[in-house]
Parts: structure tokens; C-alpha cells; sequence
């Protein structure tokens, strides 16, 4: 496994590459970012930011969302993956949100889980980007990122991956850090062509280094 102080460099190098990094999902409050998350499950942000203007423009509360009818919901998120579960979801999120909340979002990570629709990743960024909790979100790219670089096996489930990444990263970097992780998983170190020959990164990686069949005394 990486060691702590080889970790805390490549934090460094994130930090220079994303300085202000940030969901790329468009929100206003903490409903609609929540909504968004939800949304956004195996669908990219830019997809999600095509349907969210018309569907809050529609819905512009939880109340609103709560008493919507499915047919309705669905026709304006039609476009994204899963649209049809994702609208059940939102719609009795928004209701539960208005009838036990007073249409606010809760902040404890115990009742936004029970929640529909929302499990560990989505509770996290909101806990993170709206109430500025600390919180270490893991998805798809966070989750790569960890396993190239050897922070965790490449058998760790996403719960040990969290874990580790929260062990290693200061706490007070946590919601930034998720960020720049997706950031440079979402564009550098892409799944199938990671930019392993240009990447700043790469002294530290495992991965890259067995791709370009580097060894460390070259390095």
C-alpha cells in the first residue's frame, strides 16, 4: 500500500491542478442539489444539468415535487438513465421531505439515508457541499483513483475505500478532496485512456507505472 506521506504529495498535486474544485452539478439550495445527486447515479453531471433547469422550473419545492404525478416527472427527466425508478425516488423523497422536514433538507447522515434514493454517496456530498460537513463521498472515479494508486487493494469494496481515504486525507480537506478526485478521474485518469505519459501523478502510481512498464529505479 501507499504510504501517508506519498498520499499527502499527490493531495499537493491535486490541490495545484483543481485549487477550487466543486460539484459540477447546478443547484441553489439544498433540495435541489439533493434531487440532483439522486439524479445523477450512473449518469453524468452534464446530463443531469440538461434536465434540472425545466424540472425545478416545474417543481420548484418539495411540497410542489411531492403531489407531482410520475407520468409528469418522468417526461422531463426522460433523457438520463434509470428515469423511470429515479422518478418514484425524488417524487417520495420531496413528500417525506415536506411532510416530516417542513421542506428542509435534514443534515444528519442517519435520516438522509432513509431517504429514497439516497445511499452513502449521495448523503455524503450533501453533508459536504451544503452543510459543509466533512464528508469523503466515494464514486466510480474516487473508487479508481484509490485502487491505482494502491491506498487500498483492488478487491476493496467502496465502504473500505472510504475508509482508508479518510484515514489518510485531513479531515478538513475531505469535501474538497472528493472533488478533485473526480475532478482528475472525470478527465485525466479516465477509465479506459488515463493520461498516464503526461501526468504529474505518476512517480506515485502504481498503475501507471505498470502500464508504461516503468520500473522504479527508472523513475
Amino acid at each position: 500500500m501507499i504510504s501517508k506521506e506519498k498520499f499527502l504529495n499527490i493531495l499537493s498535486i491535486l490541490k495545484e491542478l483543481y485549487p477550487d474544485a466543486k460539484t459540477e452539478l447546478n443547484y441553489h439550495n439544498g433540495f435541489e442539489l439533493i434531487i440532483a445527486v439522486v439524479l445523477s447515479a450512473q449518469t453524468t453531471d452534464k446530463q443531469v444539468n440538461k434536465v434540472t433547469p425545466a424540472l425545478f422550473k416545474r417543481f420548484s419545492n418539495p411540497e410542489m415535487l411531492g403531489s407531482a404525478s410520475i407520468i409528469e416527472v418522468e417526461k422531463l427527466i426522460s433523457s438520463i438513465g434509470l428515469f423511470h425508478n429515479k422518478s418514484k425516488n425524488i417524487i417520495k423523497l420531496a413528500q417525506i421531505v415536506h411532510e416530516q422536514y417542513h421542506d428542509e433538507i435534514p443534515s444528519k447522515k442517519e435520516e438522509l439515508l432513509k431517504l429514497p434514493g439516497v445511499g452513502e454517496k449521495t448523503a455524503n456530498v450533501v453533508m459536504g457541499d451544503y452543510f459543509k460537513i466533512p464528508a469523503l463521498a466515494v464514486d466510480t472515479h474516487v473508487e479508481r483513483l484509490a485502487k491505482r494508486w494502491n491506498v487500498v487493494s483492488p478487491k476493496a469494496n467502496v465502504a473500505e475505500v472510504q475508509k482508508q481515504l479518510m484515514k489518510m486525507t485531513p479531515k478538513s480537506e475531505w469535501v474538497v478532496t472528493h472533488h478533485r478526485l473526480i475532478l482528475f478521474g472525470r478527465y485525466f485518469c479516465t477509465s479506459r485512456s488515463p493520461k498516464c505519459t503526461e501526468c504529474k501523478i505518476l512517480p506515485y502510481c502504481k498503475f501507471g507505472k505498470e502500464r508504461l512498464k516503468i520500473n522504479d529505479s527508472q523513475h
